[in-house]
């Protein structure tokens, strides 16, 4: 069964920290920060001292998912400001390797994202050097938005080369996130499953928690 990564991004944002303690109390395994710039995705969200703010409400790792350009410029920030998992975009500019390395170098896991266009196989060479693959079922920039159903074969693409490498590494999911799209999701062999609206709106957010986390019980 899939963990629960909910996405903050669908939380209420004038009391944030209290919807990061309540998530973590129902049950949440992960909380999912999305960080954006306006540049590489066009909304602005959080940055670094908000990931600060927010960490003593709740002692579950924090995924600092970072839609910016020249994250390399900022997980030092992000890494300081309590994220335990810093992941990074195989589109951003950057220097990837010495990217993952400086997310390595500072102590937390290091995740990369992959967006609905790109070839999961261009994530390939970077497998044996990242701790988590997250593969986008949205065009990242803004919660809410309609998953993507094409992208699932990517999962079994990347676990087949996980396997053909002798390595295992979680694959988390990212956008459109509900109970039918989260079941596909987990079919598909998706370890985590990131969720904002269908978490953070839900009447029951435990109740929520629990039905994704159900996802692909009966697979074969």
């Amino acid at each position: 069964m899939p963990q629960v990564a909910p996405s903050i991004l669908a939380a209420d944002f004038s009391r944030l920290g209290e919807e990061v303690r309540r998530v973590s109390e129902a049950g949440a395994d992960y909380i999912h920060v999305d960080v954006m710039d306006g540049f590489f995705v066009p909304n602005i969200t959080i940055g670094p001292s908000m990931v600060r703010s927010l960490r003593p409400y709740s002692k579950l790792p924090f995924i600092s998912h970072l839609m910016i350009t020249h994250p390399e410029n900022h997980v030092k920030a992000f890494a300081e400001g309590g994220s335990d998992i810093i992941e990074v975009h195989i589109e951003a500019e950057q220097d990837l390797r010495r990217t993952l390395r400086l997310i390595h170098d500072l102590g937390k896991k290091a995740g990369l994202a992959v967006n609905p266009p790109t070839p999961v196989e261009k994530a390939f060479p970077y497998l044996g050097e990242v701790d988590m693959l997250l593969v986008m079922s949205v065009n990242p920039g803004f919660g809410g938005q309609k998953f993507i159903q094409d992208v699932l074969p990517k999962i079994g693409l990347a676990k087949a080369e996980m396997a053909r490498l002798g390595i295992r590494i979680p694959v988390e999911i990212d956008g459109g996130i509900t109970v039918e799209t989260g079941e596909l999701a987990a079919r598909a062999g998706a370890d985590i499953l990131a969720a904002g609206t269908s978490v953070f709106r839900a009447p029951d957010m435990r109740e929520a928690i629990e039905a994704l986390r159900a996802c692909g019980a009966s697979k074969g």
